[in-house]
């Protein structure tokens, strides 16, 4: 496998657990070769028992489903032949536990995903001698910047996807106090209202940074660059942000404003990242679009076999239907109105949950082998 540039080793061996929590580590166990070898372990256990099912099932690996040149829209757009599909199956849904870090408490599929788009900010300044600091460098305007837009959160706002998803988080956390703070955030009866209780909510939850994440446009700061040598103040200092809004919450448009009009005082240059042959206001136009995309039809026999297999494989927990957080290679589907869903099959914890494309990504090897049991049933559904 290509290691991308900046990335770093697992800090810990590939087994690092008790034998009850036995752990495979290494870049992608998570996300999403797990995902990918439940998915096709399950597949070939049914190969061997000589299953048969009622149509074809087609499996696709791609690269490149957020950020990339080869990913889904360059196969659909060259090969669609060999993915028209009736259905789609990709990552997306998270498999919560309580917090035990155990217990599955919420099992999810995705039915949509949120809208992807980057800014760069950047700030010029007085290039000089390092020997003599200027008060308007570059570096330090951008850095301060991007320290206020660091602490700044965007609006909530619940959707009717959303608001799905929270009642059911409300009714399958054992967590009386959590449950309050949810139930009281659907139930403001104003923005300001609102504000507060999801607050309480974030503070709350034992996933905080996804359930952040599913209230509001998120901003992450992702490449800095500025500089060339040692002794040289720079001319200019950029910093590229990624982001993410939420179908038929704040637009990707209303956002850029906010941002440019937070930035403003400090002379910031706030440019919307067009693909390349796109004007800021055609670009805006496709992302309105993706923003007004509906959530996929969760009336479907691949919807109710997810649903079937979550019932029998994590009897305990509550299934429901969710937006996913970050992109899927589901584009080229979901724009020709096929019905496409997200899931990571097996519980994880939050600890977990925020080593995706990080150190010490990792899955467990009892809840790969859990997930590796609800793929199989849920293929089930498919027998002839």
């Amino acid at each position: 496998m290509k290691t991308p540039k900046g990335w770093r080793p697992m800090t810990s061996p590939v087994i690092r657990e008790p034998t009850s929590r036995a752990a495979v580590y290494g870049r992608g166990a998570l996300d999403m070769k797990g995902a990918n070898s439940a998915t096709i372990s399950a597949l070939l256990r049914h190969i061997s028992e000589g299953s048969r099912f009622e149509r074809d099932i087609i499996v696709l690996t791609d690269c490149d489903e957020e950020a990339g040149s080869f990913g889904s829209k360059w196969l659909a757009a060259n090969h669609w032949d060999k993915l028209d599909a009736g259905m789609v199956l990709t990552e997306g849904g998270w498999f919560l536990a309580q917090k035990d870090k155990t217990s599955p408490m919420l099992i999810t599929a995705t039915r949509q995903d949120k809208v992807y788009f980057n800014l760069d900010l950047t700030a010029d300044g007085t290039a000089t001698h390092s020997s003599k600091p200027n008060p308007d460098a570059a570096i330090v305007t951008l850095s301060r910047a991007v320290a206020e837009l660091g602490s700044w959160l965007a609006p909530v706002h619940l959707t009717a996807v959303t608001r799905e998803y929270f009642t059911a988080l409300a009714k399958a956390t054992d967590d009386a106090e959590f449950a309050r703070a949810i139930k009281l955030m659907l139930s403001a009866h104003s923005q300001n209202a609102r504000e507060r209780a999801a607050r309480v909510v974030v503070s709350k939850s034992s996933y905080p940074w996804l359930h952040q994440a599913l209230l509001r446009t998120t901003h992450a700061f992702v490449i800095e660059d500025s500089g060339y040598k040692e002794n040289v103040i720079p001319s200019s200092a950029h910093v590229r942000i990624n982001c993410r809004g939420i179908p038929g919450g704040q637009k990707p448009r209303e956002f850029l404003a906010q941002v440019r009009e937070m930035t403003a005082p400090r002379g910031i240059q706030v440019t919307l990242a067009a693909p390349a042959g796109k004007t800021e206001e055609q670009y805006l136009d496709e992302l309105d679009k993706s923003w007004a995309t509906a959530p996929a039809d969760i009336d479907t026999p691949l919807f109710r076999a997810l649903a079937g297999a979550a019932g029998e494989t994590y009897p305990g927990a509550v299934f429901a239907p969710a937006l996913f957080e970050a992109g899927t290679s589901l584009a080229p589907w979901r724009e020709r109105g096929i019905p496409g869903y997200g899931v990571y099959p097996y519980v994880l914890d939050n600890d977990q949950l925020i080593t995706m494309h990080g150190n010490n990504e990792r899955i467990y090897v009892e809840a790969l082998r859990q997930g590796t049991a609800f793929m199989y049933r849920m293929f089930s559904r498919f027998l002839s």
